[in-house]
């Protein structure tokens, strides 16, 4: 199975850290982030990569060429000219991706996840695509239903709510998604046709008719390493991430 890496991302949140680098080489306890998230997928058998690039993006490819590639066959879809956002970003890459199911994840995201058992979760569903989610604070939830299949989207603080499907409040419950997805290529037919658009307008879309499944993982060591407050506490956790 291939994956993909979304680090094409501007990381303000991160600056000053990012002012001269590429959110995915913001170090934690002197590793990269790229470089954690490759190990990771290494770790699990992955061969195949895909890396999005804009900010700061010939640092990136420097470093992958520094470091052989880590050994994996990786593919990097420059976005230089225009940041294509995560949805853009999946159509640009999607001719690397067609043959098969595939695992998509944020660079900025430390995790102790066990990939195999998403992996197995989504190809025993039938899914069209599978997303990690989490019960926790966030200012934007995706809606699933009791069968955990996605049915909206909710920004928590302006109260906007988009609806894939009509269902009482009720039958339906939000959870923080964790930027971690296995996808299946007939996804793509959901593609708009613009260019610049985010993979959750993408899901939404999708899942008027199809099958978008929530993955629960709240007994994984999770967080998303997008703030300065953050990288000091991914450090902290680090030691506790099988690499």
């Amino acid at each position: 199975m291939k994956a993909m890496i979304f680090a094409a991302g501007l990381g303000t949140r991160l600056r000053p850290l990012t002012n001269n680098r590429p959110k995915a080489l913001v170090q934690v306890g002197g590793i990269p982030l790229l470089e954690i998230a490759l190990r990771r997928l290494r770790k699990y058998g992955f061969k195949g990569v895909v890396i999005n690039v804009h900010h700061h993006a010939d640092q990136v490819i420097q470093f992958l060429q520094q470091q052989g590639y880590f050994g994996l066959d990786i593919h990097v879809s420059d976005e230089r000219d225009l940041l294509l956002n995560t949805g853009g970003g999946l159509k640009k890459a999607s001719p690397l991706l067609a043959d098969g199911p595939f695992l998509v994840m944020n660079a900025d995201v430390l995790t102790n996840m066990d990939f195999s058992r998403l992996i197995e979760d989504h190809l025993s569903s039938g899914a069209l695509a599978t997303l990690a989610v989490r019960r926790r604070e966030s200012s934007r939830h995706l809606l699933f239903d009791r069968d955990r299949q996605l049915v909206g989207w909710r920004h928590n603080r302006t109260g906007e709510v988009r609806m894939s499907r009509d269902l009482p409040e009720e039958d339906y419950q939000g959870f923080a998604f964790s930027g971690i997805q296995v996808i299946d290529p007939g996804l793509f037919r959901f593609f708009p046709d613009e260019m610049v658009f985010s993979t959750i307008d993408l899901y939404l879309a999708a899942a008027k008719t199809e099958t978008i499944l929530a993955y629960g993982h709240d007994a994984d060591i999770w967080l998303d390493v997008g703030k300065l407050p953050a990288v000091q506490e991914a450090e902290g956790l680090l030691p506790f991430i099988d690499l």
